[in-house]
């Protein structure tokens, strides 16, 4: 049993039958005496991919879900879905067309991803902080152009399109942020 003194980013408790990963906790305290402190929490359920917010009591208990994180790789991309296996076990699990299309964005075959099991079965995929990635389409190389001048749109590998700096060519590799779909620097 956790409390709401345990509440984190990242963790993952059971609401409703379901795992729920805390996006985020505020604790809030009233101006009441004798009033309990609220914990106000965004989650998402991994089931349905739902992110919904709740507000707890402070002291109030939930249970801590059945949810490991295991080394993972993704194989292949097998029609709109994708096939991941587990590193440790080297079982190869599914995902369906809804899961995998915010992913496939970042995802090459090989990459090493976290595998999110709930009760022995695939309910998460989270990604590397950061991929590496190969621009294949984008306008010519601006002449004098500096780091701080605009962007221009790149097309990547995976079919991402990102903003990047006006000195990058086609054929470079480079860092993108997997959270906020950006350009970090060449790889």
């Amino acid at each position: 049993m956790l409390t709401t003194s345990d509440f984190k980013r990242g963790l993952v408790i059971q609401l409703d039958a379901a795992p729920c990963l805390i996006l985020d906790v505020t604790f809030q305290s009233p101006s009441a005496r004798g009033a309990n402190t609220m914990v106000k929490t965004r989650y998402r359920n991994l089931l349905t991919n739902q992110v919904l917010d709740r507000t707890f009591r402070s002291g109030d208990k939930v249970d801590e879900a059945d949810y490991e994180r295991h080394k993972g790789q993704f194989l292949y991309a097998d029609g709109n879905g994708g096939v991941f296996m587990d590193l440790e076990t080297y079982e190869q699990f599914e995902m369906g067309e809804e899961g995998f299309a915010g992913l496939s964005s970042y995802l090459l075959e090989g990459t090493e991803v976290t595998l999110g099991l709930f009760q022995g079965r695939m309910v998460a995929v989270e990604l590397p902080l950061t991929v590496e990635l190969i621009v294949t389409e984008t306008a010519p190389v601006i002449k004098n152009a500096t780091a701080t001048a605009e962007t221009k749109d790149a097309l990547l590998e995976t079919g991402l399109k990102i903003k990047v700096p006006p000195y990058l060519e086609t054929g470079v590799r480079v860092k993108v942020d997997t959270r906020e779909a950006r350009f970090i620097s060449r790889a």
